[in-house]
């Protein structure tokens, strides 16, 4: 008989002897291991584990190597209204699961109890994983992160074969990095690509969820992006850090597509459904919903934060992964008291050895109370900032005043990341991500327009701080394609002039178009896969010369607060420093900043001017001049810094001997 007492590390792992297997529950009377043939499909043995006091069920199996198919089904009361969910009718998943013989589908009976499910869902494979040396993350703070969904990225691509399009293979394929290398890439950040479900209403609708925002295995990737398994993601890690690029991978820790009560169990909820998920207090049977799917981790619990972290860790040592970007960030640091910028899960990260010095990024707020955290992570935690965001998007929208915020924004917000005491801008500056609008369908639908998704419309944010230049969707018509043509470069420059680290989401260099739709992620089509042939190449240069100013310049890298004693002016175009009825005017729409920086091209300190105008009519301006230089623009057309500037534009401008 097994030793109950004897430790052996969470999940399935294969030892000279065969493989240890260690899954967690406090609650479950007791929990069997199902081994299955080589297809996945035929239980070959059934065996009972051994619970011990710690609450962990342990069992080594002599026969079971690395390739063996597994799953378990745990005992005890089936009480939903008491928080128990134990249906030894439903295969369970190993939260610890490092492989899949199968994507996840959705099926009404995997949330009737009774029903057995051991034909829908997919076995854990034993792996015996390989590791890596991990290198010193490739991205530093200031760079560009390029957001990338592998799927819609890669699927329409001319220069990728079609075996590989939609895989993350297909990111290590030359004319993928040529493209990345282009612009200026620092480092990729990979929409979920860990193993998912469908939410149950897209079935009906005939849709499916191509963005993978609702993960049940948090170390699994999903076969479906990722058929070549660890080896696959190592492969391109290592082909993308050959060319210079680092890479990120956007995780999601704050719920799972087990859902609300009439989700399906699949994993966590049928193991221990008490300590993974977070519950109304006195009320176990009621899931708290912080994030708006149904369900919320409950990361303050130790077995859940050494899963967390135990991923985290899984994806560096064995695949090199250079930072994490934390999807609904503020659940990472909730108890039952709210957020806490000092919560254990933070301190833990910060302190691993493995993890301390990887890239961390929050999307810091999520739905629940309190919710929205920006400013609060601890650093050295990045921060989407959807504040900037908005400013960024209502400066070139007309809104008025708005040339302090644009300021601040260009700034680094100091306002928001100084509160506790920080010198620098911890800010991922952003006009478009994955949710909302593209950058093109920004400048051309005034609403949303997400009728495709079967919810009337209903779905999705309804304030975009959007225009549409006079024509609701697409148009022939040439001036108003000009004009939106116009304003997408207007937002990339003042996007690239902001202090700190910037994000671009995969197309929208190029123009690409959701048609309208702000909340495609049930849309595993032509919605959003990235049109190659259709991408304006103008506005694709535009983007590789505005990375080869922030390259040139370190002012933009830089994340201290400027002080204002010399580094940084505020100028009206006429040349003489902003006022305060300048800020607050209602008719400003230019201004000048002038900025002292590092030249890599005259290695020497130097003077650059970022000159923007709003309005609808060019604007004369004129800049300080020093005895012995002059003003060269720095994208075309040239002038010699003392003249006018178009419409809806953005000029840089160096000083040089």
């Amino acid at each position: 008989m097994p030793d109950p007492t004897a430790i052996f590390p969470p999940g399935a792992t294969p030892t000279p002897n065969g493989t240890e297997f260690a899954v967690w529950s406090a609650s479950a009377s007791g929990i069997e291991l199902c081994l299955y043939d080589a297809t996945g499909d035929r239980e070959i043995r059934r065996l009972p584990m051994q619970k011990g006091t710690d609450g962990w069920h342990r069992l080594s199996v002599s026969q079971a190597p690395a390739g063996t198919r597994y799953g378990f089904r745990a005992w005890g009361a089936y009480a939903p209204d008491d928080g128990l969910w134990f249906d030894p009718a439903k295969l369970l998943v190993d939260p610890y699961a490092r492989e899949l013989d199968r994507p996840f589908r959705h099926d009404p009976r995997l949330s009737v109890f009774g029903d057995d499910t051991a034909d829908l869902v997919p076995k854990a494979i034993v792996t015996e994983l390989r590791t890596v040396q991990p290198q010193a993350p490739l991205f530093e703070t200031g760079g560009l992160i390029y957001e990338i969904a592998v799927r819609p990225f890669t699927m329409l691509h001319p220069g990728i074969p079609e075996p590989l399009r939609g895989t993350v293979a297909a990111l290590a394929h030359p004319a993928v990095i040529a493209h990345l290398k282009r612009i200026g890439v620092s480092a990729v950040e990979l929409m979920p690509i860990t193993a998912w479900i469908d939410e149950r209403h897209l079935p009906p609708l005939g849709l499916t969820n191509g963005w993978g925002y609702n993960p049940i295995a948090f170390m699994a990737l999903d076969p479906r992006l990722v058929p070549g398994g660890m080896a696959e993601l190592r492969d391109t890690v290592a082909a993308l850090h050959e060319a210079g690029i680092g890479v990120i991978l956007d995780l999601v820790f704050n719920h799972s597509g087990e859902s609300d009560r009439l989700g399906a169990t699949l994993s966590m909820r049928g193991l221990d459904n008490q300590t993974y998920y977070r519950h109304a207090e006195g009320r176990p049977g009621e899931l708290i919903n912080d994030t708006g799917c149904g369900n919320t981790i409950a990361c303050d619990h130790p077995v859940v934060r050494q899963l967390i972290l135990d991923s985290l860790r899984h994806f560096v040592n064995t695949a090199g992964i250079d930072g994490f970007r934390f999807d609904l960030g503020s659940i990472l640091g909730r108890d039952a008291n709210g957020f806490r910028s000092d919560a254990a899960l933070f301190t833990e990260i910060l302190a691993d050895p493995v993890l301390k010095d990887r890239v961390l990024i929050a999307e810091p707020w999520d739905i629940g109370p309190g919710g929205y955290q920006l400013g609060n992570f601890p650093a050295p935690f990045l921060e989407w900032n959807d504040r900037a965001r908005d400013d960024l998007r209502r400066t070139w929208r007309g809104d008025r005043p708005i040339v302090g915020a644009l300021a601040t924004a260009l700034a680094g917000s100091s306002n928001i990341f100084s509160r506790n005491g920080g010198q620098q801008t911890r800010s991922v500056n952003f006009i478009a991500a994955h949710d909302g609008f593209t950058l093109m369908d920004l400048v051309s639908y005034a609403g949303k327009h997400n009728e495709a998704n079967g919810e009337d419309n209903r779905d999705g944010h309804s304030d975009n701080q959007s225009w549409n230049n006079g024509a609701e969707g697409a148009t022939d018509d040439p001036d108003i394609l000009a004009f939106r043509g116009r304003d997408v470069m207007g937002l990339l420059s003042t996007l690239f002039a902001t202090r700190g680290t910037i994000m671009l989401t995969a197309g929208d260099e190029g123009g690409r178009s959701q048609r309208g739709n702000n909340n495609a992620y049930c849309q595993d089509n032509a919605i959003t896969w990235v049109d190659w042939a259709a991408l304006d190449d103008t506005l694709i240069a535009h983007t590789a010369a505005l990375s080869q100013i922030r390259l040139r310049f370190d002012v933009f890298r830089e994340t201290a607060f400027f002080t204002g004693n010399g580094d940084v002016e505020w100028l009206r175009l006429d040349g003489q420093p902003m006022g305060v009825a300048d800020w607050e005017s209602d008719t400003t729409d230019t201004l000048a900043m002038l900025l002292t920086t590092g030249d890599a091209v005259q290695d020497k300190r130097t003077r650059l001017a970022v000159v923007i105008n709003r309005s609808h009519a060019p604007q004369p301006y004129q800049l300080p001049v020093r005895p012995g230089v002059r003003w060269q623009t720095l994208l075309p057309p040239a002038d010699t810094g003392s003249g006018t500037i178009a419409a809806r534009s953005v000029s840089f401008l160096a000083e040089i001997l």
